[in-house]
């Protein structure tokens, strides 16, 4: 409330009669401005004379007789005080001038984030429904386990295990989610600390640290060059410091194809991006914005905006033309290339009377750059030194270091077309990398790509923070950079080890069939870790602190000890050292130690330090504890140089991992398919936390399988990565005490979940087994069992709703995530358990199948991706469930049909639960059946021959009798 006349203290100053109460004092300060003489204390004196010789009667107000402040303020010439607000003019305040409005106009300290709790009438029901359904579980459990069925003891044994498992794995699914939060940031206070002009930084330069921008691709068949370089002009175009933002480009396959296209990627970007600063274009990914389905004139105000966006769009579309047509070019220049070279070949042989036509063949076909020289990586005819898996190392600068002031284009300067006054025409660093791969080396697949580029990028530009995206992941939000840096620059902020953003893809039917939006994942279980020590990675939209990702331990970090981890004690800060390894104690958790084999690299170990200094949140405020002092980071960064360069090629060769701690410590962790959740989780058991990231405008956007077949397989990977996880020292069982309970529940169920997939195969073969035998797995649908099964049912649908309600999905994408839970379940997740079992006990390696990212060339129909059916032996398992349900249901009803006593309730019983397990492979039936009902043959038949079966089963384990015969004719 601002200090006015009635809300001050008030003192008496003249008269000593009671009235005197009811006077409010003069706005100044009577006794300091008495002591001083000029002008000022004359005014004042007039000021509090009026106000003791006043009536009082004159200053209330008729109708109410309360006192007329606004009388009051204007008869007197009264203020309101001293403030930012309003300020006296006349100055009667100081008269010695030694307080101005400035003093007060400094803004006080701001927080960067802040956390928003999800209302406790919503939150506080669905913990008190958690708590209830553990208890139904519980007492179902023994009173199936005390109610055998003794006409089927086998069938009763198999589902109480079955339904044992089950609610161990929802307890484990559940618990973590207990405590969800959500967050967020304040871009206008990132601005004020770090790009306004102060007094550490006149100038209004960026105090912001650098980030280095990681893009892998690995097959530019199944991953377009066209698709990466939109996400590259995305990265490139995004609103962060043009000095202090590196983008590079791993190219694991070594194509000269995706080299080239990174050329006219960069060549385009120089219009590109100054383009969408100009016009403030989103998104900034060319390819999306120019599908856009809205208006794009809304919310433009620049007269030469449709000038200048009609003359981008035909740029772009050359720009496509000619990304297009590179591999036809590359093919015809290689092939005009290897031809000159066969002819001076066979010219110089002819000249030395050997044979012409065998030093003709012995030329090599090679792949040729576009300078007529050999490409050093991979050719499209496989040779030595230029294979996959058999090539050099290649590093390209193709977008050198912009300088570190702002350029600016001007009139009829730069460009002939669009008009770039006073538009910023700086592009950030863009650079090419193909790491070194020879024979005989174990290259990591994806995890060795990503820490090649975490040495390169140390090298050349030591960015402290690390943003990692898929090729297919451009960005969305040109702000999300700054709403991610918000939480690493905050107080407390040197404790985060990778701020994770949400995955958000396009290019999904309608209806989401396959769940590939996977909402209840990342909008729900994600939310919810978020409130413990942080989500889990999920390998793309990750923004890493660069530190962290070296091994090293958080400045500060908790111990949670006891049973549950009830006791909080501040971790002691141990580091290792090679003299005293034995003197280490036993209990102690190896994450925990600090890493010290780096490589023989001097550039790479000296810029550890700079890295972590550089990372430090803004030491502003007396509780920002390990911060930097402001300024710090206004300098330009070094030009590169040729031995930058040679150096960081040295330390992308593929012998420089050797006797280092690179993926066992250090970097993205070795062992497992799902390198990512890998890698998040040996963050979070060294103390480290981590925060989930929901911009209102998605940050990121990319590419999902929406085929039946892909999207089996990519959730076959995953599956099969959490298998690993579980049979390796990367089970959180073996945790150490700095995570939480909580936090190592969710990580228990990463590697635990496949395993469900048995019982759930189980459980949805029981129902038809009970309709063939007519058994069930109770005695009898008694009363007792009913009502366990309604507050069971009742108690998961009101969580449903609570969930929904929290974590903001939709009943029908809560649907369409268990549907899919089936299907996966019973083919992938089963797939997974076998292959994982195979490495353990057989040692068989495990490869996996690279997601094709590949557009759709269908331009009728965007969705006819959905309808192809690519058969799989995935599909076996689902589709013997599928026509074993149906065909039980048949057998069932007849036999109860046709039976002396028909037992109803035992028939109920079933073919509900047949239903059940029918309604939950909906989608897997539509996807057999494709477009319009076109099914392949092999449906048809694998059905045919599973009806067969059963029948033939049927009728030698129960075969009909001669009463029966005839009663049935």
């Amino acid at each position: 409330m601002p200090p006015t006349p009635d809300n001050q203290p008030y003192t008496a100053t003249g008269s000593s009669s009671s009235k005197s109460d009811d006077l409010p004092r003069a706005a100044g300060r009577t006794k300091r401005m008495g002591s001083d003489g000029g002008g000022g204390s004359s005014r004042l004196e007039r000021r509090i004379s009026v106000m003791k010789t006043q009536n009082k009667s004159m200053l209330v107000r008729s109708q109410t007789g309360d006192f007329d402040h606004n009388r009051w303020l204007f008869e007197t010439k009264g203020t309101y005080g001293i403030g930012n607000a309003i300020w006296p003019q006349d100055g009667g305040y100081d008269v010695d001038g030694s307080m101005d409005q400035s003093d007060f106009m400094d803004k006080p300290w701001k927080p960067l984030t802040r956390k928003v709790r999800v209302s406790a009438v919503v939150l506080s029901p669905f913990r008190l429904l958690v708590l209830i359904r553990q208890v139904c579980l519980i007492g179902f459990l023994i009173w199936r386990i005390q109610n055998p069925n003794p006409d089927a003891m086998w069938l009763w044994g198999l589902s109480t295990a079955c339904e044992i498992w089950f609610a161990f794995s929802w307890i484990l699914d559940t618990l973590p989610k207990l405590n969800p939060i959500n967050r967020a940031a304040n871009l206008a206070a990132l601005n004020e600390k770090f790009d306004a002009p102060s007094a550490s930084n006149p100038m209004g330069r960026s105090d912001l640290p650098g980030i280095d921008v990681f893009i892998s691709t690995a097959d530019p068949d199944k991953e377009p060059p066209l698709v990466t370089a939109n996400t590259i002009l995305s990265v490139l175009a995004t609103e962060y410091p043009v000095e202090k933002l590196a983008v590079y480009v791993s190219d694991d396959g070594g194509a000269l194809l995706t080299f080239e296209a990174m050329a006219e990627a960069a060549s385009f970007a120089k219009i590109w991006v100054p383009f969408c600063r100009k016009h403030c274009i989103e998104p900034r990914n060319p390819d999306s914005y120019f599908n856009l389905k809205i208006d794009p004139t809304k919310n433009k105000k620049q007269p030469d905006f449709v000038k200048d966006r009609r003359w981008i769009k035909r740029e772009y579309d050359e720009f496509k033309v000619r990304i297009n047509g590179l591999p036809e070019a590359i093919l015809k220049r290689s092939k005009t290339l290897n031809s000159k070279e066969e002819k001076q070949a066979a010219k110089l042989a002819k000249e030395k009377g050997e044979d012409p036509a065998a030093a003709k063949a012995a030329v090599l076909k090679a792949t040729w750059m576009a300078d007529a020289t050999h490409w050093p990586g991979t050719w499209k005819s496989v040779c030595p030194d230029h294979a996959k898996g058999d090539h050099a190392g290649i590093l390209q600068v193709m977008i050198k270091t912009p300088d570190h002031d702002p350029v600016y284009g001007n009139q009829g300067g730069g460009h002939h077309f669009i008009d770039f006054t006073n538009v910023d025409i700086r592009t950030p660093t863009l650079i090419y990398v193909s790491r070194e791969k020879r024979p005989g080396y174990d290259h990591n697949k994806k995890a060795g790509a990503m820490n090649a580029l975490v040495r390169a990028s140390a090298i050349l530009s030591n960015g402290p923070f690390i943003l990692n995206l898929d090729c297919d992941h451009y960005v969305y939000n040109s702000l999300a950079f700054r709403e991610g840096m918000c939480y690493m620059m905050d107080r407390g902020g040197d404790r985060i080890c990778y701020v994770q953003y949400p995955q958000r893809f396009e290019g999904v039917d309608p209806s989401d069939r396959y769940a590939n939006h996977n909402t209840v994942f990342f909008d729900g279980n994600m939310r919810a870790l978020d409130g413990l020590q942080g989500p889990m990675y999920v390998g793309t939209g990750c923004l890493f602190r660069r530190h962290a990702l070296y091994g090293f331990c958080p400045p500060r970090a908790n111990e949670y000890l006891g049973l549950y981890g009830q006791y909080k004690l501040a971790a002691e800060v141990r580091r290792r050292r090679e003299d005293d390894e034995e003197s280490q104690p036993l209990n102690a958790h190896p994450d925990l130690d600090t890493p010290q084999k780096f490589g023989n690299s001097t550039m790479l170990v000296d810029s550890i330090a700079v890295a972590e200094f550089q990372g430090r949140p803004l030491a502003d405020h007396p509780s920002v504890k390990n911060g930097r002092p402001p300024g710090a980071l206004l300098g330009p960064r070094p030009p590169l140089d040729a031995p930058t360069v040679a150096e960081a090629i040295s330390v992308i060769s593929c012998w420089y991992e050797d006797k280092t701690e690179w993926g066992d410590r250090i970097g993205w962790i070795y062992g497992s398919v799902t390198e990512d959740v890998v890698t998040g989780y040996r963050m979070h058991n060294r103390g480290w936390r981590s925060v989930y990231c929901i911009p209102k405008r998605d940050a990121f956007r990319g590419t999902a399988p929406i085929n039946l077949t892909d999207r089996l397989h990519q959730v076959l990977r995953w599956a099969t990565g959490s298998v690993e996880i579980f049979f390796s020292k990367n089970n959180s069982l073996l945790a150490s005490s700095r995570l939480k309970f909580l936090q190592r529940i969710a990580y228990i169920n990463v590697g635990i979940y496949p395993f469900t997939s048995i019982p759930l195969l189980i459980y949805c073969f029981l129902p038809a087994v009970c309709l063939f035998s007519g058994q069930f797995v109770v005695p009898s649908l008694n009363v007792t069992f009913l009502v366990y099964l309604l507050l069971i049912t009742v108690t998961l649908s009101m969580l449903s709703l609570l969930e929904v309600k929290w974590s903001g999905i939709s009943l029908e994408e809560y649907w369409r995530n268990e549907q899919f839970w089936v299907i996966g379940g019973t083919s992938a997740h089963l797939a997974a358990v076998i292959q994982g079992l195979l490495k353990v006990i057989a040692g068989i390696e495990i490869s996996f199948k690279l997601t094709s990212k590949s557009a759709n060339e269908d331009e009728d129909d965007a969705f006819a991706d959905l309808y192809v059916v690519k058969w799989t032996s995935l599909f076996l398992t689902p589709l013997t469930i599928l026509a074993v349900n149906i065909i039980a249901i048949f057998i069932g009803i007849s036999r109860t049909l046709y039976s002396p006593i028909p037992q109803w309730n035992k028939l109920i019983g079933g073919v509900f639960f047949s239903f059940w397990v029918l309604a939950h492979l909906y989608p897997f039936c539509k996807g057999l059946m494709g477009r319009r009902g076109r099914t392949p043959t092999i449906i048809y038949v694998w059905a045919g021959l599973v009806a067969i079966t059963i029948s033939l089963l049927c009728i030698s384990i129960s075969p009909p009798t001669g009463e029966s015969s005839s009663g049935s004719l």
